[in-house]
């Protein structure tokens, strides 16, 4: 049975720059750095780097003590006898002291202020192992030689299991169950977390998502970080994207950026999806018409209420909003509006041209932005129809937009508070003409 003992624990900063003795008592340098290997889940470390301008290695079999006065060795020093730092090594100070390193709990990007080593033997043989990493304010006092200042505040540790190694050893930290909880993040915790990152961590991270977590992060960001993001992409997941995104954000984005680049990604769009985005980029910024979603439900007026339902389950995923339902005829001409809460109660057999309200509120794609906001306000509505001189249906405008609009300063997190409160509201109202 293998004998496993803890020899002790130590935090990188208490051993930095504490001196290094050989056995016989002779001073030969100081702890600049710790080298380390990654052996499945335990980060080992392999070798002491006693000098600022010698890249050679102690190697770490030759110490005998270790104390927060310093290291003292089993054997006498000899410089031929020390060791480079290998390929599948790297320094643990240099790597993830100030790194920031993504707190998926939390949902917030953190720093590394400190390291949590112990040495441990097994079957005679010692080892120095990384246990983890503190990103809390005590360890940033501790690397300052105040951390008495706050004894009584618990440690925040991450542990060496939640750790990769990266190819590239100066990037930013990020955990191995990375990818398994961003699942489990709200879209906005995501974009919070890409607001935070720099432009390159930013590229790094998006690696990580999938084409939806990448597109319903989009969704809550601001219009200058969905640009850039595009912007980093390589084109053909730029126009996946893109293709996958609502039209009118689609729309936003492509506006922004070069008339070369837009026309680009256009062109490697599904046709259909660019042809939705090419007729919304023809409204001028103010109008209706830049406001609009070309994703809303639109039902045959001949349909029943189980078959609205029924082809309601079909078309709902690709629909910007789904409370409000808009009945056409075959020239897609608005007939009448419902609402999801009359549908559904309504009895099957029920035909929609007798469910529907045939008096409605509806705007011209280019009435201004002025009175999109009047009409949704004074009429109490979660979505407006948009129509031209036919009175056919062209998109829709949502509450949300329109909140955003009102409210460019507010964080994303209270506009959506206030767009919750108001459709618990109205949804006890149903449809308001």
């Amino acid at each position: 049975m293998n004998d496993f003992k803890v020899l002790g624990e130590f935090y990188f900063s208490q051993l930095s720059n504490k001196p290094i003795w050989d056995v016989q008592g002779r001073r030969i340098g100081r702890l600049y750095d710790l080298a380390m290997r990654w052996d499945n889940l335990s980060p080992l470390v392999t070798g002491i780097r006693y000098a600022k301008k010698i890249p050679a290695l102690i190697p770490i079999e030759w110490v005998e003590s270790w104390n927060n006065e310093g290291l003292r060795l089993n054997a006498s020093f000899d410089p031929q006898r020390t060791c480079p730092l290998h390929d599948d090594e790297t320094f643990i100070g240099k790597w993830l002291l100030d790194k920031q390193i993504i707190d998926l709990e939390g949902s917030r990007i953190v720093r590394v202020n400190d390291i949590s080593l112990s040495w441990v033997s097994r079957d005679n043989h010692k080892f120095i192992v990384l246990v983890a990493v503190d990103i809390g304010v005590r360890g940033l006092f501790r690397r300052l030689g105040v951390e008495f200042l706050l004894n009584r505040l618990e440690n925040n540790f991450v542990g060496c299991q939640y750790i990769k190694p990266l190819e590239n050893r100066t990037s930013s930290l990020q955990l191995t169950r990375e990818k398994e909880q961003l699942r489990q993040l709200h879209p906005a915790d995501i974009a919070d977390l890409i607001e935070e990152m720099d432009y390159k961590q930013r590229a790094t991270f998006l690696e990580a998502l999938d084409s939806q977590q990448t597109i319903d992060a989009l969704s809550e960001m601001e219009l200058d970080t969905q640009v850039e993001m595009i912007s980093q992409m390589d084109e053909e997941r730029a126009s996946d994207i893109l293709e996958e995104m609502p039209a009118d954000e689609a729309a936003d984005i492509l506006s922004v950026l070069s008339t070369e680049k837009s026309e680009e990604l256009l062109r490697l769009m599904e046709s259909d999806d660019a042809e939705d985005v090419r007729e919304l980029m023809q409204y001028q910024e103010d109008t209706a018409g830049s406001l609009m979603t070309t994703e809303y439900i639109g039902l045959p007026v001949w349909l029943t209420a189980d078959q609205a339902i029924n082809e309601l389950r079909r078309l709902a995923p690709e629909a910007e909003t789904i409370y409000y339902l808009y009945v056409v005829d075959e020239q897609e001409t608005l007939e009448g509006v419902l609402s999801l809460r009359e549908l559904i109660i309504a009895a099957p057999d029920t035909p929609l041209s007798e469910l529907m309200h045939k008096k409605f509120v509806k705007i011209s794609p280019y009435d201004d932005h002025e009175k999109v906001a009047e009409t949704i306000h004074k009429y109490g509505l979660l979505a407006v129809p948009v129509v031209n001189d036919r009175d056919q249906v062209l998109g829709i405008i949502t509450v949300d937009d329109v909140l955003e609009l009102l409210m460019p300063d507010r964080p994303r997190a209270e506009i959506h508070s206030t767009l919750i409160a108001r459709r618990r509201l109205l949804a006890k109202g149903g449809h308001s003409e």
